[in-house]
């Protein structure tokens, strides 16, 4: 039996902000920045949510498409670059919540906005050894931004996570590689509370060699081209990047439309390839064939070949679908997305 996706849930919050919103604080010209950066709002968390309780809450409604028992979870790791501690970890507060016994293990993992495609990763290769029958991988944030910085535009909130196994699998991982540098493009130091990033420096040398490479790994190893797949993810920091990367790999508009999330919900970091492929799955039919590559500064893309199975379509019945999420919103202004936010709050 190959191992692969048996389940997947999402959380996205309810509460956005326009980016006509913000560039009217800052004297911005709000049509040039939604042209540029091809995104017209953001999902903001409220102000009692966090990378753990959009972690919850996914987690739960993976668990609602699957037909297992939280007991059988031996391994619980979500990425994040927002972990509401500093020393204390997420994933044993998601596995309370879960009710998964004690027998687990679990670590938080940061690499920028591709810890999560890493949860998955580890997750394989426990489950393929063994040791594990099922393991839970997710992907969440609260990104940060400092107030008119140019990150404030689409830093936003949301997550997945996927329960992987070997029996019941929804989605067969074929195969994973990675393409990883010392690239430093993107960082946040222990006590500062907000990220810096290099500006123009983030694109080529830092994105575009990342995903693309990994891409090109990828369909190298299977003997693959653009052509062999169905659906086709990249992470989304903004509208322009993930679209020009699979121009320039050879995808069409159409096989990167139903992932592509960011022009509605933000730029949600670790979760945001996460929900790329969540939103694939709530739609792909069996037989169908995903390529998901992910990005995180500093700087490294993973990158997975999906194929889609007969067991998805009764699947995704029992849970909230992404586009339920993107749907159901409500609009806020700069002061009470400064206040949920916490934007001036002093610690």
């Amino acid at each position: 039996m190959k191992t692969g996706i048996v389940s997947w849930g999402a959380y996205i919050p309810c509460y956005r902000i326009k980016v006509e919103e913000i560039s009217k604080i800052w004297g911005s010209d709000a049509e040039s920045i939604k042209r540029g950066l091809k995104i017209s709002e953001k999902a903001v968390p409220g102000i009692d949510e966090d990378t753990v309780t959009i972690s919850v809450t996914a987690s739960r409604n993976a668990l609602k498409r699957s037909k297992i028992d939280p007991i059988e979870i031996g391994a619980v790791y979500f990425g994040s670059e927002s972990h509401p501690y500093a020393v204390k970890p997420t994933g044993t507060i998601v596995a309370e919540a879960l009710e998964t016994g004690p027998d687990y293990t679990t670590v938080d993992l940061e690499f920028a906005c591709k810890a999560g495609t890493a949860a998955i990763q580890i997750c394989m290769g426990l489950v393929k050894s063994g040791m594990i029958k099922y393991g839970l991988a997710g992907g969440a944030d609260t990104a940060q931004s400092a107030p008119g910085d140019a990150l404030e535009f689409t830093a936003a909130a949301g997550g997945a996570a996927f329960i992987i196994g070997k029996k019941d699998v929804c989605a067969e991982i074929n195969h994973t590689v990675s393409f990883t540098t010392d690239t430093p493009d993107f960082w946040r130091r222990e006590d500062q509370k907000y990220p810096s990033h290099g500006g123009g420096f983030t694109g080529k040398p830092a994105y575009f060699r990342h995903v693309l490479g990994a891409a090109k790994k990828m369909m190298k190893t299977m003997g693959t081209t653009p052509k062999d797949y169905d659906h086709a993810v990249f992470h989304q920091p903004n509208g322009k990047f993930p679209s020009r990367a699979a121009k320039m790999l050879g995808f069409s508009e159409e096989q990167t439309k139903q992932g592509f999330l960011v022009p509605f919900i933000g730029n949600t970091y670790s979760g945001a390839s996460m929900l790329g492929l969540a939103a694939v799955l709530d739609q792909a039919k069996p037989g169908q064939r995903i390529i998901v590559t992910s990005y995180g500064s500093g700087a490294g893309s993973d990158c997975f070949d999906i194929s889609v199975t007969e067991k998805i379509t009764e699947a995704r019945k029992k849970a909230p679908l992404i586009k339920t999420y993107i749907e159901n919103k409500r609009y806020l202004n700069y002061a009470d997305y400064s206040k949920k936010t916490k934007q001036y709050i002093m610690e």
